[in-house]
């Protein structure tokens, strides 16, 4: 999942930095960027379901092998065609995988290790963002596009070589016949419904940040090995929190540390706009990295407590579908409101929105 998640990351920013190498405007790589989660918007709670009742290493397996058949595809065709065909392959197969591999994650670990195994997977998905996109903007600048895409396909075969020594997941017994509900009748469930509404602003928070990182570097001149380094700096600040994890929440609940992280992101947002070099914009993103990496972890856990047994994995794909709608939607409104008005609103807007996240997971914290 670390490897592939490298080539995901990678190929993202590769992604905009080609459109707007092909004369795109912002709009066409919001498009492009909502092209990378549209399928597993209508699709993810549905493999969620599968996945519970098949197992996870063969839908893995189909996983990686379509990730590379996306980044060869926009190798192959460099052309804003190219680009759409291969963002949609990408992100549907990343998601499949994601999937899988986090509803595994939290069956072998169990109630008493899943935290610290969320917390330990996630220092592994901050690896991967710095090293996946320090990787595509040095591979940019040295071999080219066409090239970048196909090196980073190769990192998911290279991961399928891995599932080999997997282990087998022990799956609860499937729900008694007559409780064949439809996937959104999860909603109806409190606390699982709290914790998709704060995965989804942790999420948003994470990935506006991929999203703009690109156009804000490239309206101040930065090369694509700069940007690189930005998005590698939040890879970095995400990696050391989770690293000291389990020390906070031993001392910190759940809830308020979500919490924190939202309001605290909200105010890196506010203060982005006023960097404008590259030594300014390197630290701040190690520190949103850090207020944004502890927030995945523990919506993970509470996820994996408030969903019934037997529908863990539809649980994390409708938390996948949730997440793939905003990030359908709103590259494609960051895209015209930027276009419109400008970056700087646009990040305050956003620092609103996770400081409202903020205090609604405050509440959260007093009724639990």
């Amino acid at each position: 999942m670390i490897v592939s998640h490298a080539s995901f990351a990678g190929a993202r920013l590769a992604i905009s930095l080609d459109a707007l190498h092909l004369n795109g405007s912002t709009v066409t790589v919001g498009v492009l960027m909502s092209l990378l989660m549209l399928v597993p918007t209508f699709t993810a709670a549905h493999i969620g379901r599968r996945i519970d009742h098949i197992g996870y290493l063969r839908p893995a397996l189909w996983s990686l092998a379509a990730l590379a058949a996306g980044g060869f595809v926009i190798a192959a065709v460099q052309s804003f065609a190219g680009l759409a065909v291969g963002s949609m392959v990408i992100g549907t197969s990343f998601t499949m995988l994601n999937v899988a591999i986090n509803n595994a994650i939290g069956h072998l670990a169990g109630a008493a290790g899943r935290t610290r195994a969320f917390g330990l997977t996630a220092v592994g998905y901050s690896l991967s963002a710095l090293f996946g996109p320090m990787l595509a903007g040095a591979a940019i600048d040295v071999i080219g596009y066409r090239w970048t895409f196909a090196l980073l396909a190769l990192l998911p075969l290279a991961a399928g070589t891995l599932l080999r020594r997997a282990p087998e997941v022990p799956r609860p017994p499937p729900a008694p016949r007559g409780h064949d509900v439809a996937v959104l009748d999860l909603l109806r469930l409190p606390r699982l419904r709290a914790v998709l509404v704060v995965s989804s602003l942790v999420a948003a928070g994470w990935d506006l940040f991929t999203f703009l990182v690109p156009l804000h570097g490239a309206r101040i001149g930065l090369s694509a090995t700069a940007i690189g380094l930005v998005a590698g700096g939040f890879g970095v600040g995400s990696a050391s929190v989770r690293l000291a994890l389990p020390w906070i929440a031993r001392r910190v609940s759940e809830w308020r540390l979500i919490g924190a992280a939202l309001v605290l992101s909200g105010l890196g947002y506010l203060a982005f706009p006023f960097c404008v070099t590259l030594g300014t914009m390197l630290p701040l993103a190690a520190v949103l990295g850090a207020v944004l990496g502890c927030g995945q972890p523990v919506v993970m856990s509470l996820l994996h407590v408030s969903a019934p047994a037997e529908r863990t994995g539809e649980a994390v794909g409708l938390r996948m579908a949730i997440i793939g709608f905003g990030q359908t939607v709103l590259p494609l409104a960051v895209g015209a409101f930027s276009s419109a008005v400008g970056l700087a609103p646009l990040f305050w807007a956003i620092a609103a929105l996770l400081g409202a996240g903020g205090a609604y997971a405050e509440r959260r914290r007093s009724v639990n």
